[in-house]
């Protein structure tokens, strides 16, 4: 039985109070099939860049910066490429946009470590308006997506991390649950340890129909029922690729001139296509002598793939 209608879309965060372990719910309905809508994915590949996208919104709500979180896979194996951006702005909702990229063909039923080989996860952090850009890159160690984020947390961020994912392939959602550094007070420590190792139980009985259809409050009321937990104001979440014809022109001029006219002397024109959203932008003769007459240094979006 479905009951989305409350909280479709949404990212919650809860603390439990008095202690450090704190934690996120999301949902993704319309935000996966907006980003999914034009790329043909296969069922299983499907499933994984949608719990891919409900890790990104969770992980990013952790986060104290107004910015981009990349999450990515590759690999040497049939998958190449898997990639969500999650860019959040405490002003406005949760931005997520995601594409995959492989050779060959891939049956329904096969998933994302089917389809791996030496394969390696990257974490990159993109803060807006200044501050230092992070990546870490570690070895894809584990059997699930969840399981890949809990081991990167702990080994890279030292926080305890425990991370529930489902998508079925309409709808995707997510339950993260944290512990905060530990106080040097030992008496804190104990109690700490006590509430994660409970807390990590409880959260531990979530199926994947509660977590995809039940909204946020009915979730932490069945699992959370006898602990002091505080839920704060929801954010939104949707869909949105930052592509436009001026950031692929500005791309563009970053070839170069010499570059320019030798693709419009052998093609005719010049096509690019956006892989998140299947946008295709199309610069003619007159489109790519004005780019070639552009003297301004421009420095070329990340985001064009």
């Amino acid at each position: 039985m479905k009951n989305k209608s409350a909280n479709l879309d949404e990212l919650h965060r809860f603390v439990f109070e008095n202690t450090p372990v704190r934690g996120n719910l999301v949902n993704l309905t319309q935000t996966l099939q907006l980003a999914l809508k034009k790329q043909k994915l296969p069922s299983g590949l499907r499933k994984s860049l949608g719990e891919l996208m409900a890790a990104s919104a969770l992980l990013s709500a952790t986060l104290k910066m107004n910015g981009a979180l990349v999450l990515q896979i590759q690999s040497k194996g049939a998958l190449k490429l898997l990639v969500v951006e999650c860019t959040s702005n405490k002003d406005t909702a949760i931005k997520i946009r995601a594409t995959a990229k492989w050779e060959g063909k891939i049956l329904d039923e096969e998933n994302l470590f089917d389809l791996v080989e030496h394969a390696q996860f990257m974490i990159t952090l993109d803060p807006k308006g200044g501050g230092q850009a992070y990546q870490g890159i570690v070895p894809l160690e584990g059997n699930s997506i969840s399981t890949v984020l809990e081991n990167y947390m702990l080994r890279s961020e030292q926080i305890d991390t425990k991370i529930w994912l489902s998508c079925d392939g309409n709808s995707a959602a997510g339950l993260l649950i944290q512990k905060l550094p530990e106080t040097m007070n030992q008496e804190h420590v104990t109690h700490d340890l006590d509430t994660w190792n409970r807390v990590s139980h409880l959260a531990s009985t979530i199926t994947d129909d509660e977590l995809l259809n039940l909204p946020a409050e009915t979730i932490l009321t069945r699992l959370f029922h006898e602990e002091d937990v505080r839920l704060y104001e929801a954010s939104t979440t949707q869909f949105f690729c930052s592509c436009t014809h001026k950031s692929v022109a500005n791309m563009l001029r970053m070839l170069g001139n010499e570059e320019l006219q030798s693709i419009i002397e052998e093609r005719g024109n010049i096509e690019v296509h956006c892989d998140f959203c299947n946008a295709l932008y199309t610069f003619d003769k007159i489109d790519a002598a004005q780019l070639m007459a552009h003297e301004t240094t421009v420095i070329a979006s990340p985001n064009i793939h």
